[in-house]
């Protein structure tokens, strides 16, 4: 198979990491969702007490945070601590929605996040893989769910007015907004199993790259 990256955007609770996760290890692709470095900037922005740009940056480019990613998933470290399981905390979403507004921050970990597309492929998941990580991707999917659908799934997590209130800032933002690549295949999962999703992207894969 000669695809060799499939950028798979879509809002909160559109079942996106669960697929995607699932259509890399079908294929023996490498799997990043891109949102583990905003979500590893905010961890880092958290334990060293500073919001301000220039010092994320600075720390950043000195090490302290590295983002790992393979086939078995994306990983967090922050002074070689793996803080992977902090990535879904509250005040940890809240700062990162913060921070993934900032486009210097967002220019800065573009070259990073696009270090990963090497052979035999990658699939990346986000907000804007398609349109402004990945934007030559072999396959572009956009995946979206009404949001009665995704309010159940992140139940516990999120209610439906966080959720509308997260799908108004990701889409509203000046840097790099969620928004469906114009070559993007568009589907909706309100109705759909994960493997039903997961089948229909690997078909889509199978037919555009052979």
């Amino acid at each position: 198979m000669s695809c060799v990256i499939i950028a798979i955007d879509g809002p909160a609770g559109s079942g996106k990491s669960t697929v995607s996760l699932k259509v890399a290890q079908a294929l023996g692709y490498t799997f990043l969702t891109t949102g583990a470095f905003y979500r590893g900037m905010a961890l880092l922005s958290l334990k060293y007490s500073t919001e301000q740009t220039g010092e994320l940056l600075k720390l950043y480019s000195q090490g302290k945070l590295r983002v790992v990613a393979s086939i078995q998933g994306t990983e967090v470290f922050i002074d070689d601590e793996n803080v992977t399981s902090q990535l879904s905390d509250e005040k940890t979403a809240k700062r990162a929605s913060t921070i993934s507004a900032l486009p210097e921050i967002r220019q800065a970990l573009l070259e990073p996040q696009r270090s990963f597309a090497k052979p035999p492929g990658l699939v990346a998941e986000g907000r804007d893989c398609g349109t402004v990580v990945f934007p030559e991707s072999d396959v572009k999917i956009f995946l979206t769910a009404s949001l009665d659908a995704r309010a159940l799934r992140r139940e516990g997590f999120e209610a439906k007015e966080s959720l509308q209130s997260r799908d108004h800032a990701d889409s509203t933002r000046a840097a790099a907004p969620l928004a469906m690549a114009s070559d993007a295949i568009h589907i909706d999962t309100s109705n759909m199993t994960i493997e039903q999703v997961v089948q229909e992207i690997l078909e889509v894969v199978r037919s555009k790259c052979g």
